[in-house]
C-alpha cells in the first residue's frame, strides 16, 4: 500500500506531466504556454495532497463541494486562488464567500439568480469583484448544469451589465456523461464566445473558454480553452465516502 508520502511524491510528479502536456498541446495551437490556466481539481483530496502540489509552485486549484473548499481553503496558505467549479445553490453563497476570501472566480454562474446573489454579497463584504464565469450546457443532458447554449448571451449581458460586483470574464463547459467532450461540445461553447463577444462589444481574449478535464484536455487546448480543469490526472482516483453538497 503507497504511504501518503509516497502519494504526495507521485501527484507532484503527475503536475509536472501535466504542464508539458499543456505546453505541447498549446504549442500545437500557436499560443504560449502562459495563455492556458491549469486549475488542479483537489475534490475528496486531503489538505496534505494539495499541500504537495502547491509546494511545487501551483497555486490554482479547484473545488466542487462548498463545505469542502471552505474546510480546506483556511488550512492552506492564503495566496492559492481559489475556482469554485461545482454546482453553487443559493443558500450556500454567503458560506463560500464568507469562507474563502482568496475565491478568486466561480466557474458555474447558470442562471441569474445565482449571479444576483453573489453580485449582493459581494457588495456585502466590500471585497474587490469576483471574476464569473458563465457554465453553458453544451451536450444538451438534462442532467448537467448549464444555461442553454441559445441563452448565453443573455446571461452574460446580466453578469456584465447589472452585476457590477462580478466580473464577467468567460464561459465553462462541462463534457457529456462520462466528463469527456466531443469537439461538438467544444465548438459550441466557441460558438457561444463568438455570439458573446459580440452582443458585449469585446474581443475573444476578454473571455475565457474553460472547458477541457482530464480526459480531454489537451483536445480542448487545441479548441481553443484557456482554462482547464484537471482532477483524476493530478490526484489520483477519487474517494466519495459519502454525498456532499
Amino acid at each position: 500500500m503507497a504511504t501518503s508520502a509516497s502519494m504526495d511524491a507521485v501527484a507532484a510528479a503527475n503536475l509536472r506531466s501535466v504542464l508539458q502536456r499543456v505546453q505541447q498541446a498549446a504549442e500545437r495551437s500557436g499560443r504560449g504556454p502562459q495563455s492556458i490556466r491549469v486549475v488542479a481539481v483537489s475534490k475528496t483530496k486531503p489538505v496534505s495532497l494539495l499541500r504537495q502540489v502547491y509546494d511545487t509552485g501551483h497555486r490554482c486549484f479547484g473545488e466542487n463541494y462548498v463545505q469542502e473548499i471552505v474546510e480546506k481553503a483556511p488550512q492552506l496558505p492564503d495566496d492559492i486562488e481559489w475556482h469554485f467549479i461545482g454546482n453553487l445553490q443559493s443558500n450556500k453563497v454567503k458560506l463560500l464567500l464568507n469562507g474563502v476570501p482568496n475565491l478568486a472566480m466561480v466557474e458555474s454562474v447558470d442562471d441569474e439568480k445565482i449571479a444576483n446573489q453573489l453580485d449582493r454579497f459581494v457588495a456585502s463584504l466590500g471585497r474587490k469583484p469576483l471574476k464569473v464565469l458563465v457554465q453553458v450546457n453544451t451536450s444538451g443532458e438534462v442532467s448537467k448544469s448549464g444555461v442553454e447554449p441559445s441563452g448565453c448571451v443573455e446571461l452574460a449581458k446580466h453578469v456584465s451589465l447589472r452585476c457590477p460586483n462580478l466580473e464577467f470574464s468567460g464561459l465553462m463547459t462541462i463534457g457529456m456523461l462520462d466528463y469527456t467532450s466531443t469537439p461538438e461540445n467544444f465548438k459550441a461553447l466557441a460558438n457561444c464566445r463568438t455570439e458573446v463577444c459580440k452582443a458585449l462589444g469585446i474581443t475573444e481574449e476578454q473571455c475565457e473558454l474553460s472547458m477541457g478535464m482530464s480526459g480531454d484536455f489537451e483536445l480542448a487546448i487545441e479548441m481553443g480553452s484557456t482554462n482547464v480543469r484537471i482532477g483524476s490526472t493530478i490526484f489520483g482516483a477519487r474517494d466519495y465516502p459519502k454525498k456532499q453538497s
